[in-house]
């Protein structure tokens, strides 16, 4: 009976554990965690690997690259040559002697060729040397124009000429042709293009009239004793437009100082021509013609190093540079633009003909020291081909400054030709002239021992800003200060005393379209904060210093309820520096309604002038009109996600769209407020607050928003934010957007090209998103992305939309909703499957899922371009908007959730099949993730700055149950500055899978939606076998007790 019961009671916790292992086996099926899958490429990579030792195979030809060695100090050439040979005791390497105009002046670069081989080696020997302060390559500057004939130069022009990049670094080309033609570069890829110019209108008017530029002459004022320099493709000698050019120099390898383009003779004649056709502003003023730009337009850094260094050292007044580019971190050329400012020449540049997309910003034009010039029409309409704001430096973890500075005429504008007679163009090129122009006219109104004293970048800044017109229709991104007017801006001269100032000095939420994008959304207690970028300019002096903390100051006792924390230059050099405002409304202020006004107020100062002794001081007033809403239900919420966003430079980020032939960069900054600004206008429109997250997902709180938006994004993520994310979907009920983009590692190899300035090979480090790192993300709900790029036009609810080059979804839970379509693929693999099978095979691919998980809701969808600006065929924002009433409200569209489209099995994809992360690309140079600590950065709420954001476990406490109020059981903050109780994220570290067995709770992969018996279903369970062990004990128990009352009894009836 003893061996039966304990067999019973064995039995008995075998059907039972059995029944548990049976019942838990579909959660707990283990499987590769995403760090694996990541470490064991898949044959893509493997084939990048291979195409990258055939690009070094290939590149062993090419055994020198041309470097700038920059020095701590100014000297004589030759000096610093023999410093380098006399140091530097090794072979591989060549100084370049530099036969230009400069070379009788001290310089502080030197240009040496080194040998592949030893590259590394000797820039390591280089930076060793104490008055050595960096080296780089010898970037180059390209324009590129297209000749009459177009067919027979098909192919031969651009920046690739027989599969191979021309010299030049990527630049928005110069004003020369008829409206038909169009400036191409053209990739080896896929007949890939970059264009590099806009369409031109030409029709004859005189731009000076416009100005009033008669009324200074008549008093006598014409740009007398001006020294302007002209940085462009030339002039000829002794041009009957001109009465008075000073000197002409080369600084190119061509043996001429001509202008055989025409376009530095045109730039001449606006600032300065004479003939009655075509009048220049200044006629008087001495020009010095630099010839920085081959025949086929091509400069390269250490040209315009020596043409900037002789400019100082001539002491030119003013600088026009008619050129522009993405490249704002060219640090040699950029600092040297800088140093050409603080030694008090006022350079103007070109905005770019980039528009009428936004963030398209050309660099020098970005930079706060010089006068960034827009176009407008006669019409003081801004013209389409003119660039737009925000500047994308302070992009993805900050916010961007009004550029441009002002606007000028730049369409249809009258100048000089080549040789005799007058010509029509447009571009901000043509833009940038006039006011250079307008700038040496108003030089000459300052008397010339007074000039130095009174004129400077910052001070003829103030002039021209403050006496901008501001035009009705566009917004400051469009036009900065508005339309450049020499009337006002002579007015303000005339009286002007050496002061500091804020540019804008006012931000008005009520100045409506000027505001855009402040004035179209108010601000609300709860929310992240938001940033107003705004620019420092110091008339007092080169060098200037923040003399304490800027200081709100409230017009009335509501303004109190704003929180502004401030970050700004505490130096303020050369000429200019920033304020940035983060603002926030206290959470005393959630049911406030109403506008705030008030000042910020900033004390600077600089050292005593000439002649004086005491430090020159000035405060600046920036004011503030703002409008403030009530806390928004969370449904109303949306957070986009700017943190894990990527963008050229530093790296060579590919366009999302593969359609787009003429530009293959992405540059624009991917933000809400440049390429997506028309998304943007629209979710405003359809009732939806949105906000902006610049730091990781730890840094918000799941519970103040409805949806998370994530949109064409490039890097990595934290461990954290995968498991956090994945607590505020399941268990907090925060709704997701994921728009995608395409991702091929075999496309993304062949996109590479050669350039033969730099002599490396210029590789995608991702494709239009990063799908590997999405896939992990997204791995704990069961979903994955492809690497098929998709192609093709669809209907859906009577809706037609174009995919273009979006991917395809290979993973998703049963029980959601998935929508597919016939398309092309046009991946390398696709491509080659279509060739065997003799055509373009379409085939049905889904691209659309819809899921409901735990308490949250999550929509994904292959591609972005449908919302981008930039490459939008037809956008889907009716799309967009039925996905956020799903993820945000709970409400399911019949066509979007239609049965049909039910997914009653999981569709699977192996782990190991998925797209692949690149083995050759180091990505930490180019992420905030990689190789990077977690921190919460300074737009983010002002309790998370410097922090890990809040704190998960904390945050379990606090959750919102149905029908309940939120109970605040503390504040869920990780606020310890401290790094020793902090860990940095290793993007090697694995998943620790020694709880795999509890996977219900901490699952990486799933195959179906986490319900909401999930959360009581494995107590339950434990409580049952507990409770049939107790039974069990039980039993045999009272089986004992039996057995001995049995015994007793035998014993007493057999004594």
């Amino acid at each position: 009976m003893m061996l039966f019961t304990s067999k019973s009671s064995i039995f008995s916790l075998s059907i039972l554990l059995l029944f548990t292992s049976f019942f838990l086996n579909p959660f707990f099926n283990p499987q590769p965690t995403p760090q694996n899958q990541t470490h064991s490429p898949i044959s893509s990579s493997s084939t990048a690997a291979s195409e990258s030792k055939k690009a070094h195979q290939q590149d062993q030809h090419f055994t020198r690259r041309n470097h700038i060695i920059r020095f701590n100090n100014y000297k004589k050439a030759e000096d610093h040559k023999n410093y380098l040979k006399e140091k530097l005791q090794f072979k591989g390497w060549e100084w370049i002697e530099r036969k230009n105009p400069a070379a009788k002046f001290p310089t502080d670069f030197g240009l040496v060729e080194i040998e592949d081989s030893k590259r590394d080696v000797l820039i390591g020997k280089f930076l060793e040397l104490e008055l050595v302060k960096d080296v780089s390559l010898d970037l180059s500057y390209q324009r590129v124009i297209l000749e009459e004939d177009k067919e027979e130069n098909e192919g031969n022009v651009g920046g690739f000429l027989d599969e191979k990049k021309r010299p030049g670094k990527l630049f928005t080309a110069m004003s020369f042709s008829e409206p038909e033609e169009n400036y191409y570069a053209v990739a080896n890829t896929s007949n890939m293009r970059i264009s590099w110019r806009r369409n031109l209108m030409v029709q004859k008017s005189q731009v000076t009239s416009f100005f009033g530029a008669d009324a200074l002459w008549s008093k006598g004022y014409t740009g007398s004793k001006v020294k302007m320099a002209i940085f462009d493709t030339g002039i000829r000698a002794n041009h009957p437009h001109f009465r008075n050019i000073k000197e002409r120099t080369n600084w190119t390898n061509e043996d001429t100082l001509n202008d055989n383009l025409g376009h530095g003779t045109f730039v001449a004649g606006v600032i300065a021509g004479e003939d009655s056709e075509c009048l220049g502003f200044a006629p008087d003023t001495e020009i010095y013609a630099f010839r920085v730009f081959t025949d086929a337009q091509v400069s390269y850094t250490s040209w315009f190093l020596d043409a900037f260094n002789y400019a100082i050292a001539t002491n030119m007044d003013v600088l026009n540079l008619s050129i522009g580019g993405p490249d704002y971190l060219d640090l040699p050329f950029v600092e040297k633009v800088w140093e050409l400012t603080a030694n008090n020449i006022i350079m103007v540049s070109a905005i770019g003909n980039d528009g009428p997309l936004y963030g398209t910003l050309n660099n020098p034009a970005d930079q706060s020291d010089v006068i960034g010039v827009g176009g407008i029409d006669y019409s003081d309409h801004i013209a389409s081909f003119s660039s737009r704001g925000m500047s994308t430096w302070e992009l993805p973890h900050g916010y961007g400054r009004i550029k441009p500075d002002i606007v000028a005429y730049g369409r249809e504008i009258l100048g000089s030709k080549i040789s005799t007679g007058c010509k029509s163009l447009s571009g901000t090129s043509v833009a940038s002239p006039v006011v250079a122009g307008i700038v040496c006219l108003l030089v000459s109104v300052i008397p010339e021992n007074k000039r130095k004293d009174i004129l400077n970048p910052a001070s003829m800044k103030q002039a021209l800003v403050e006496g901008a017109v501001k035009l009705s229709d566009p917004n400051m991104y469009e036009q900065g200060a508005g339309r450049v007017s020499l009337l006002e801006s002579y007015e303000i001269l005339k009286s002007y005393k050496p002061r500091a100032s804020i540019f804008p000095s006012v931000l008005d939420y009520t100045d409506f379209p000027y505001s855009w994008p402040f004035c179209r959304q108010p601000l609300y207690a709860g929310a992240m904060p938001v940033i107003f970028n705004a620019t420092i300019l110091n008339g007092m002096g080169v060098i200037g210093y923040v003399e304490s903390p800027p200081t709100w100051h409230p017009s009335d006792e509501e303004g109190n309820l704003l929180s502004i924390h401030f970050t700004y230059s505490e130096i303020i050099w050369p000429w200019t520096g920033y304020l940035a405002l983060h603002m926030q409304i206290k959470e005393e202020g959630a049911q406030f309604s109403g506008e705030i006004e008030g000042n910020v107020t900033v004390k600077i100062y600089s050292p005593p002038a000439n002649g004086q002794n005491k430090p020159q001081t000035s405060i600046c007033v920036l004011h503030l009109k703002l409008k403030v809403a009530p806390t928004p239900p969370r449904s109303a919420r949306i957070l986009w996600d700017q943190f894990h966003s990527i963008k050229y430079p530093p790296g060579y980020i590919p366009k999302d769209s593969l359609d787009v032939r003429n530009d293959i960069l992405d540059w624009h900054g991917d933000h809400l407020h440049t390429n997506f600004h028309v998304m943007f206008n629209m979710l405003r429109d359809a009732g939806y607050f949105v906000e902006t997250l610049g730091s990781p997902f730890t840094c918000f709180d799941a519970q103040h928003y409805g949806t998370l938006m994530l949109v064409d994004l490039e890097d990595e993520f934290f461990t954290e934010e995968i498991k956090k994310l994945r607590e505020d979907v399941i268990n907090t009920g925060l709704g997701l957007v994921v728009f995608a983009d395409w991702y091929n590692v075999d496309t993304m190899v062949k996109m590479r090209f050669f350039d033969d300035n730099t002599r490396s090979w210029w590789t995608p480090v991702t494709g239009g998103a990063n799908l590997p790192a999405l896939n992990d993300l997204l791995s704990p709900f069961g979903i994955a992305f492809g690497d098929r790029i998709l192609n093709g036009d669809f209907v859906m609810n009577g809706e037609e939309s174009r995919y273009a080059s979006g991917t395809n979804i290979v993973k998703f839970p049963g029980g959601g909703y998935l929508h597919s379509f016939p398309f092309v693929d046009s991946s390398e693999s696709g491509a080659t499957q279509n060739v065997l099978l003799s055509g373009m095979m379409k085939a049905d691919s889904p691209i659309l899922g819809l899921l409901e998980v735990g308490g949250g809701r999550i929509a994904v969808y292959g591609d972005s371009n449908c919302l981008d600006s930039s490459h939008m065929v037809t956008n889907c924002f009716w799309l967009l908007k039925r996905l956020l009433n799903f993820t945000s409200g709970n409400i399911k569209d019949p066509v979007l959730f239609s049965e049909s489209n039910r997914q009653h099995m999981p569709l699977h994809l192996d782990n190991n099949q998925l797209p692949s992360r690149r083995t050759d690309v180091n990505f930490s140079t180019y992420s905030s993730v990689v190789g990077k600590e977690l921190i919460c950065g300074s737009d983010s709420r002002f309790e998370v700055w410097g922090t890990k954001g809040y704190s998960l476990q904390v945050r379990g406490r606090n959750r919102r149950l149905p029908g309940y109020a939120v109970i605040d059981l503390g504040t869920g903050l990780n606020s310890t500055r401290d790094a020793s109780n902090t860990r940095a994220f290793d993007s090697s570290e694995k998943k620790n899978d020694d709880n795999r067995y509890f996977g219900l709770f901490n699952r990486e992969d799933m195959d179906m939606p986490v319900v909401v018996a999930s959360h009581w279903l494995l107590p339950a369970i434990v409580a049952i076998f507990g409770l049939l062990l107790l039974v069990s004990f039980w039993r045999i128990r009272q089986k004992r007790r039996r057995r001995r009352k049995g015994s007793g009894s035998s014993r007493s009836a057999n004594p």
